[in-house]
């Protein structure tokens, strides 16, 4: 059964990436097609599902509560399935500490076996709140909702273990790109609410894994991070981690893609990102070219921004005094309340996969105290969490790191192996760990600001 499953999950990893790639390499959507401010504030409108709108204060509730409910077909492409399920719109808090309402969605174990839910966090990576993955689920398509669409066959396996997969929208409502401590109480809390809910068949005693890669990588650590003081709750059930191609220390990750000839666009998109959840300016920093690209990708999505800007570096966007992205201070600021390296521990065991073949996507940059990495994670930081965790945790970590496979590769070979990690946590069989065996890695030190020229 786990070698059938396991040949299962890898062809539709490999189904994902190249449907993926095929819309990176179709482009974005036209000027036309493209979701703007007004179009994104009425659609959202238009969904009355998405809004609070009870007498209580947000804030006078507590993280995860249920505020709202609806059952309706899990649609993939647009297209309804036999499976059920649930959304939730529920209380958690953004990445400013604020009480908000975000959307997650349950799909119901086909066994009806209600112990056990795996967490599974999207890749979707937009900044677009329309792209995240209930609207996908709901039926609604789009360029940017393609990530999540395609995700649907990462869920297939789980269901047909007996598993019920909660599915939050880690970045918000507000789609705030990058935020990772957003991602983590948005995951937990979305946990907190499908485990509340008595229209999704789990309970207070339904044991959790989580699983995600990439911007999914970022939303599970970061949960897994915070949940022994944000959510002890769900910590007591949680049985392990398991993630692959994760960012740590965002301010490594800039110098590294910088002049990627895939990944360079994600370097606006990230700053984007970064004003958004900490409500802060940037756009002064950056010259004319740059607040043209800003006004591009400030609705996109990760389709947009993958290989559409070629080359493209930070020196070519900010004002000539700002060519060292430290001397930005509020963007310092910003990326060190996102590092990983300066998060808690968790007490979970983890499995945690890292490429190192970037340069198969274009990714030439080797920075000093840097290094190589995936074409967008870096390797050594990743090296650096896992022997910091070793070192802090109580949770055994297993690490492994593919040289020769780059960010799109890795989730081949990752998922099955993920996958039979998190079936191992389930059973009760012991956490491998390869503590003492993790070769170094970077500093993860918080960034220090540097004068403007």
């Amino acid at each position: 059964m786990r070698k059938r499953t396991s040949r299962l999950l890898a062809a539709a990893v490999t189904t994902a990436l190249t449907a993926t790639a095929t819309a990176v390499a179709v482009g974005p959507a036209s000027a036309a097609d493209r979701p703007t401010a007004a179009r994104s504030a009425a659609a959202a409108a238009s969904d009355p599902f998405y809004a609070y709108d009870g007498s209580t204060p947000l804030a006078s509730l507590a993280p995860g509560t249920v505020l709202r409910t609806r059952t309706l077909p899990y649609h993939v492409l647009g297209l309804p399935t036999p499976v059920t399920a649930v959304q939730l719109l529920y209380r958690t808090t953004d990445a400013q500490g604020r009480a908000v309402a975000n959307v997650t969605t349950v799909l119901r174990s086909l066994t009806g076996d209600g112990s056990k839910a795996v967490s599974y966090q999207s890749f979707y990576d937009s900044l677009n709140p329309e792209d995240g993955p209930s609207r996908a689920v709901a039926g609604n398509l789009s360029i940017g909702g393609l990530i999540p669409n395609v995700e649907a066959i990462f869920v297939v396996p789980l269901l047909a273990q007996g598993y019920s997969v909660v599915i939050p929208d880690t970045e918000g409502q507000s789609a705030d790109f990058g935020a990772g401590p957003e991602y983590g109480t948005s995951t937990l809390d979305s946990i907190r609410a499908a485990t509340g809910s008595q229209a999704t068949g789990l309970t207070a005693d339904t044991r959790v894994g989580l699983l995600g890669y990439s911007g999914g990588a970022i939303a599970t650590n970061w949960a897994a991070a915070l949940a022994p003081s944000y959510a002890p709750d769900v910590n007591a059930r949680l049985v392990g981690y398991a993630e692959g191609g994760l960012m740590v220390d965002p301010a490594h990750n800039v110098k590294y893609m910088n002049g990627s000839l895939v990944w360079s666009g994600i370097i606006p998109m990230a700053l984007i990102g970064v004003s958004r959840s900490y409500d802060i300016d940037l756009t002064p920093y950056l010259n004319d070219y740059g607040r043209s690209v800003y006004r591009q990708l400030e609705h996109a999505s990760l389709v947009d921004g993958l290989g559409h800007y070629p080359g493209l570096t930070w020196q070519a966007i900010v004002k000539p005094q700002y060519a060292d992205p430290n001397s930005v201070e509020p963007y310092v600021t910003s990326a060190n309340r996102i590092n990983l390296g300066s998060a808690p521990t968790p007490t979970a065991p983890g499995y945690i996969a890292q490429g190192n073949g970037g340069v198969l996507e274009g990714t030439f940059g080797n920075p000093a105290g840097i290094g190589t990495g995936d074409g967008v994670m870096v390797a050594g930081d990743v090296r650096a969490l896992a022997r910091q965790y070793c070192a802090t945790g109580t949770g055994a970590v297993s690490y492994q790191q593919y040289d020769a496979l780059s960010h799109f590769g890795v989730p081949v070979v990752w998922a099955p192996q993920a996958l039979g990690w998190l079936n191992d946590r389930f059973a009760g069989r012991p956490a491998p760990s390869d503590c003492g065996h993790i070769p170094a890695g970077n500093s993860l030190a918080p960034e220090q600001p540097a004068p403007s020229r």
